[in-house]
């Protein structure tokens, strides 16, 4: 059995094949397996927790694991070494979740594109069609993930505490979530996933996209991610298209595709969710 994961802060899918490429068990999810939030242990449980993963861990022989906080060697290593002790018959190959993007969105092997991630984090790199180029390291939702849930999440509440949304957003926004500061607070300080629990209330914005101040919201965000993250690659995009993975992404398509014409850059694919892609890459390769 060869399993295949793209995992992100909040959730990971999981596909098992067999060796012919067809699909063993139905689409397994659970909760998000990112190294930079969650310690080894942690991790393990959260496998285990799950019945099929648990009941078949001894017939794995591969895992390809493709996640967010997978970018440095640290990160890597610390799912390498919880998946060794759940599946300790298979081969263990750990990935950052771009490469994920990248397998998910391009339409061929060999093509060159810039592929970005919006999803609970954010990130972008360039893919030259072999290999796989990455200018700025991610310090994590406090300091970067631009355009990210979580940074949406943090931008509501900030314009919620300083009055910044007009009324009716404010008071359905209120009504939608528990916004009492010390609760807000204990979410963000005390409990784990932080980035996670700001991430939720981005789905607050596209259940009110006909408000002109959410969609200059969803617009400044993406700005934003283009100047520090796409524009590292400004030669680049001037010839190859700029790929999307991610819900955020998905869901804010017309608005990125508007900032794309602002900024002068190409837009390409979009795909919540990189995981069948994902599948299709590792089947051709097996």
């Amino acid at each position: 059995m060869i399993l295949i994961v793209d995992s992100g802060s909040t959730k990971s899918d999981w596909i098992a094949v067999d060796n012919n490429g067809k699909q063993i068990l139905e689409k397994v999810r659970t909760k998000g397996l990112n190294p930079e939030v969650l310690k080894g242990d942690k991790l393990k449980k959260l496998i285990k927790k799950n019945p099929d993963l648990k009941a078949n861990r001894k017939d794995v022989t591969h895992v390809f694991f493709y996640g967010a906080g997978c970018g440095t060697d640290r990160g890597k290593e610390i799912v390498r070494a919880a998946l060794v002790e759940v599946f300790p018959e298979a081969l263990i190959k750990v990935e950052e979740d771009t490469l994920a993007a990248v397998y998910g969105t391009i339409s061929h092997d060999t093509e060159a594109a810039v592929v970005c991630i919006l999803g609970t984090g954010s990130n972008c790199s360039y893919f030259d069609g072999a290999k796989l180029h990455q200018k700025v390291q991610s310090l994590g939702y406090i300091l970067m993930d631009d355009a990210s849930g979580n940074y949406y999440g943090k931008q509501l509440i900030r314009d919620y505490y300083f009055n910044s949304m007009p009324e009716n957003i404010k008071i359905a926004f209120g009504s939608k979530y528990n916004m009492e500061a010390d609760y807000v607070k204990y979410n963000i300080y005390k409990q784990p996933n932080p980035n996670a629990y700001l991430a939720n209330f981005a789905e607050f914005m596209f259940l009110n996209k006909d408000s002109e101040y959410i969609v200059e919201l969803i617009k400044q965000g993406i700005r934003i991610f283009v100047e520090n993250y796409i524009m590292q690659y400004k030669e680049e995009v001037k010839t190859v298209p700029v790929h999307f993975a991610g819900s955020i992404a998905y869901f804010s398509q017309d608005e990125i595709k508007a900032v794309a014409k602002e900024m002068g850059f190409t837009v390409g694919n979009f795909e919540r969710r990189p995981i069948e892609g994902l599948v299709a890459y590792h089947i051709k390769n097996l």
